[in-house]
């Protein structure tokens, strides 16, 4: 039996500036599930995305997936594309299921992967000794900088080329921080310990969950618990903000913060991979 992918409409460009496709999964000819391809919003041309890839439950189990996982990278290399992604849910307990174990057999290997806390009413207790403040105008400048070039850094440690990865994070860091300090549902802090500064907070509360974009100890201040101080704040502050679940996102290989994320109760629920097209 022979599995192709079968266009579903013409290639599509989209206002936002990508190409992207569906495509029918066949088994000669017969449609067994369909999937869909598109270049990367902020990483353009040269990256691919499989946005979804669903194989039809009657015809699970017997290869019709990684075929067309293949395919779809085939796809990608005529579009001139040099890496393709794709973001695969996590099952229970953060445990990988079959599209990450698929994935993985492909050789992707994980980026990032979001977790997440469900909040109850009562915002958690502070450390004795610790206080949240708003950031100054005065911490904000200096703050913004070295955080935009860390998250940059981050991205290059794991496979995007530099010119990329500082696009991104700037791009990034100027939708979500439009209006600096004062952007609609921001709330950017400094972690205090008896009056002196010790790490910085960037939640968002602007959607329906609460987002930790960044969080920061001091290199003078950290192994003290000053990190696990600067969660329970953005509990406090997602609480304030009516919010019952709050997510972060966290890079592949970032063991400390993984596990101070799960000691907290943050479990994950999707993992971003990708792979080289060579």
């Amino acid at each position: 039996m022979t599995t192709t992918l079968r266009p579903t409409e013409p290639l599509q460009q989209n206002s936002d500036g990508t190409r992207s496709r569906h495509y029918q999964v066949c088994v000669n000819s017969r449609p067994v599930g369909r999937v869909h391809i598109g270049t990367h919003p902020v990483f353009g041309d040269a990256v691919a995305r499989i946005t979804s890839l669903r194989i039809e439950e009657p015809d699970r189990g017997r290869g019709r997936g990684t075929v067309a996982a293949l395919a779809a990278e085939e796809i990608a290399r005529g579009w001139g594309c040099r890496r393709i992604e794709a973001t695969v849910p996590a099952e229970g307990a953060g445990a990988a299921g079959p599209a990450f174990r698929l994935a993985t057999a492909l050789g992707y290997v994980v980026r990032n992967h979001t977790m997440e806390k469900a909040l109850g009413d009562a915002p958690p207790a502070l450390p004795e000794g610790s206080r949240g403040r708003p950031m100054s105008d005065a911490e904000y400048g200096p703050w913004a900088a070295a955080s935009e070039a860390e998250y940059a850094r981050s991205w290059t440690e794991r496979g995007v080329p530099e010119a990329e990865a500082r696009a991104k994070a700037a791009k990034d860091h100027a939708t979500l921080l439009p209006d600096g300090r004062d952007s609609e549902g921001m709330i950017l802090s400094v972690l205090e310990q008896e009056g002196t500064p010790v790490g910085t907070l960037w939640l968002s509360v602007r959607a329906e969950r609460a987002f930790v974009f960044d969080v920061e100890v001091g290199a003078a201040h950290r192994g003290r618990g000053h990190g696990r101080s600067l969660m329970l704040l953005a509990e406090t502050q997602s609480i304030a903000a009516g919010k019952r679940v709050v997510g972060l996102n966290v890079f592949a290989g970032n063991t400390p913060a993984e596990r101070l994320y799960a000691s907290l109760g943050y479990g994950t629920t999707q993992y971003t991979m990708y792979k080289h097209l060579l």
